[in-house]
């Protein structure tokens, strides 16, 4: 059959088709999404700092000369090292005696329940200034400590005043008042561990204090570590009141020196200021390692350090500059 006339189209003069691959088009990129409301804020907060900053290096009042001179004095650093070791001890010892107590709080002995509850329950009660001067008038109360047969005969005698230095008064104050707190952190965390944890290990035939140890302990310290850090940190900042009890800590030696130079109060206090957030930093530091060691089992993938999070930061920012330079 012979076409009709014009059916016959040549290849060159047809329109492409369905049929006939296209060109190939580049994939229009996504903008994000406009936030004007956070750049706003972001701009005030910018304002604010930059104000703040402003204040603190041009106001004469803060004398950043004195500060320089004050911060690495050896009176401060000794202040310093008082601190640091009367933090060690009593976090130590408070750590300790918070996990008996949440021990006694969790046994089946009613009298080690209640014992534990009225220990917490005191201890969270009373002011840590007032157990610290209580502790430092002890000896009024009892001049001698014995040991011996209870209700019997002492074969041993210690005198107390001799016994209680400054620096034992302080650890033993922070120590009491810190595991009050610590036992209801470890508490916390052992109720966190699942149930099946301890029933699992319990059927593994393996005895009561390696299932504490070795299974249930290490998960809850998931839980125990943010918790108590925030404890750390507070101890930190109360040792400031071991100074009430004659002990020369970081502040004790700042109040010091703050009264027998008055015009250096100010750039004082700052040296202070700068050395506890120091101190809460490391901490701080500490924790998210701790943290990052614990969350091993429990996540797919650890969390990033700050290091490793820098290193992806700049990959990508190369990244960028490479696709806008290929533009």
């Amino acid at each position: 059959m012979s076409e009709p006339p014009g059916a016959a189209v040549s290849l060159a003069e047809a329109p492409a088709t369905a049929d006939r691959p296209s060109e190939k088009r580049e994939a229009p990129r996504v903008q994000p999404q406009r936030r004007p409301g956070r750049w706003a804020v972001t701009a005030v907060v910018l304002v604010l700092l930059a104000q703040i900053l402003h204040g603190l290096v041009t106001n004469p009042f803060y004398q950043w000369d004195r500060f320089r001179y004050w911060f690495l004095r050896p009176a401060v650093l000794d202040g310093l090292l008082v601190t640091l070791e009367v933090t060690a001890l009593s976090a130590v010892l408070g750590l300790l005696g918070g996990v008996l107590l949440a021990l006694g709080r969790l046994s089946g002995s009613a009298v080690l329940r209640a014992v534990s509850w009225t220990y917490t329950w005191l201890f969270r009660s009373v002011p840590l200034i007032v157990v610290l001067i209580f502790l430092y008038n002890f000896s009024a109360l009892y001049k001698t400590l014995s040991l011996g047969v209870p209700f019997g005969p002492a074969f041993v005698t210690f005198d107390e005043s001799r016994l209680a230095t400054d620096m034992t008064i302080a650890v033993v104050g922070l120590t009491l008042n810190e595991a009050a707190y610590a036992a209801e952190v470890v508490r916390g965390g052992i109720l966190s561990v699942d149930q099946g944890q301890h029933e699992a290990a319990a059927a593994l035939g393996l005895p009561r204090g390696h299932r504490f140890r070795r299974i249930v302990f290490p998960q809850a310290l998931r839980s125990i570590t943010p918790n108590y850090v925030n404890q750390l940190i507070g101890l930190i900042k109360s040792t400031s009141l071991v100074f009430y009890v004659s002990l020369l800590d970081l502040f004790g030696v700042v109040q010091s020196m703050g009264n027998t130079y008055p015009g250096d109060v100010v750039p004082l206090l700052m040296v202070a200021t700068v050395w506890y957030l120091i101190l809460t930093s490391a901490v701080s530091v500490a924790q998210f390692y701790v943290e990052r060691y614990y969350a091993r089992g429990a996540t797919r993938t650890l969390p990033p350090t700050p290091l490793q999070r820098l290193r992806a930061r700049l990959a990508d920012f190369r990244a960028r500059l490479r696709r806008e330079a290929a533009v």
